[in-house]
C-alpha cells in the first residue's frame, strides 16, 4: 500500500475541507528521506535486520529508537526505527501472519517501510526513496 491510497480514501463522505494528516506525513518522509534511507541500509549492512520497519507518530511511543524528532526538527511526525523482528517481539505481528507480512515487503534499498500510527488506528505504507 502506498501513502496516496491513505491520503484520499474513497467514499469518505466528509464534507468538511479537513486535511488528512497523512498529507503532513508525506511532505515529513520527503524531507526526511536521505536520513531514512541511510538508517534502513544500516540496519541491513550491520546484520541488524534484513526488514527495516520506520514508525511514524506525533505522540509519545515506546517502540523502535527515536531518530527523528519532531520537536527537535520543527516537523509534524517523529520517526523510530525498528524492525521486523521487534514488531514480531512485541507481538505487533503475530507469528502467522509474518509470512503474508513478508510477501508484501517492498524491497528495502527502494522503498520504507513506515508504520503509521494515527488516532484512528495504524497501517504500514511502502513509500519510495526519493
Amino acid at each position: 500500500m502506498d501513502i496516496k491510497d491513505l491520503l484520499n480514501p474513497e467514499g469518505s463522505g466528509d464534507d468538511q475541507k479537513k486535511e488528512s494528516p497523512l498529507k503532513s506525513l508525506e511532505a515529513d518522509l520527503k524531507f526526511y528521506n536521505e536520513s531514512l534511507k541511510e538508517v534502513a541500509i544500516e540496519i541491513m549492512v550491520e546484520g541488524i535486520s534484513a526488514y527495516p520497519i520506520f514508525v511514524a507518530h506525533q505522540h509519545v511511543l515506546s517502540l523502535g529508537e527515536v531518530i527523528l524528532d519532531k520537536n527537535d526538527l520543527n516537523t509534524d511526525w517523529s520517526i523510530h526505527a525498528s524492525t521486523l523482528e521487534e514488531f514480531k517481539e512485541k507481538g505487533l505481528i503475530l507469528p502467522d501472519k509474518a509470512d503474508k507480512f513478508l510477501k508484501q515487503y517492498k524491497d528495502a534499498y527502494h522503498y520504507m517501510c513506515v508504520f503509521v500510527i494515527v488516532p484512528e488506528g495504524a497501517n504500514f505504507v511502502f513509500f519510495p526513496y526519493q
